[in-house]
């Protein structure tokens, strides 16, 4: 990239342009399938400026492809403009909270995956609105996770980027061993949905589609994932905590 040495505004200009097709991309993920409130052209908004800062940013010396390293400065700009907004509802904050904590004890119970009547009958809902509310909190699911994740690590959406930085490389490590920890205890088939969704790169419906059930089945499985890593994670986190003060 050419704008590194120069530094020229019409050059930035030129690459915003032709790069903004990785903002669409991150924001479309994220919101499309995330079914969240907030206004696309605000998520876009966002976007470009975790673009803009990529562009700032990069260095081409290192061995990293821009497009890699600017969808997480797009992606990473997308969820703090989330979370300086507030747009989640507490109640929906709260419920999130619930389900997942009813997903936790349900299972270790009875050894299985709980079933949404299951979930639903512990919470005192009907399961059609847990259903409901499992797509509301979707993209908080995902925005909250990246949140605990930060409380391992300083900036969890570049972990993977410039390892040569010997802190960077051991924070790398340690949010690795965390995580595998957590996704190791989840079912098989969420399992197989993080790994597709986030490894392999599928939108929810393509893993309908490889896996035979709906889209809207896929999304729900896959929140149910999320909120139990998040509370694992939660675990985890108070477990090293408690480590600490020993």
């Amino acid at each position: 990239m050419s704008y590194k040495k120069s530094k020229n505004n019409d050059v930035r200009n030129e690459l915003i342009a032709k790069y903004s097709h990785l903002v669409k991309q991150v924001v479309y993920r994220l919101a499309a399938e995330g079914h969240t409130a907030v206004e696309t052209d605000d998520l876009i908004g966002y976007g470009t400026l975790g673009l803009i800062d990529a562009i700032e940013k990069f260095d081409p010396a290192k061995n990293v492809k821009f497009e890699t390293y600017a969808a997480l400065r797009i992606r990473g700009a997308i969820i703090d403009g989330l979370r300086k907004q507030d747009w989640f509802p507490r109640s929906l904050r709260q419920k999130s909270k619930r389900i997942g904590e009813a997903i936790e004890l349900i299972e270790k119970k009875t050894g299985r995956p709980a079933k949404d009547e299951e979930i639903a009958r512990y919470l005192n809902m009907p399961v059609d609105k847990l259903q409901t509310t499992m797509g509301d909190i979707h993209t908080f699911t995902v925005v909250s996770l990246d949140e605990q994740l930060s409380e391992f690590v300083s900036d969890p959406t570049l972990i993977n980027m410039y390892g040569d930085d010997p802190e960077r490389e051991a924070q790398k490590n340690e949010l690795k061993r965390i995580l595998a920890k957590a996704i190791d205890e989840l079912q098989e088939n969420e399992r197989v949905i993080i790994s597709l969704y986030y490894y392999d790169e599928l939108t929810l419906k393509e893993i309908g589609q490889l896996l035979g059930i709906s889209e809207s089945r896929v999304s729900q499985l896959h929140t149910r994932a999320l909120l139990k890593l998040k509370n694992k994670l939660g675990m985890i986190r108070n477990d090293l905590m408690e480590g600490e003060t020993m």
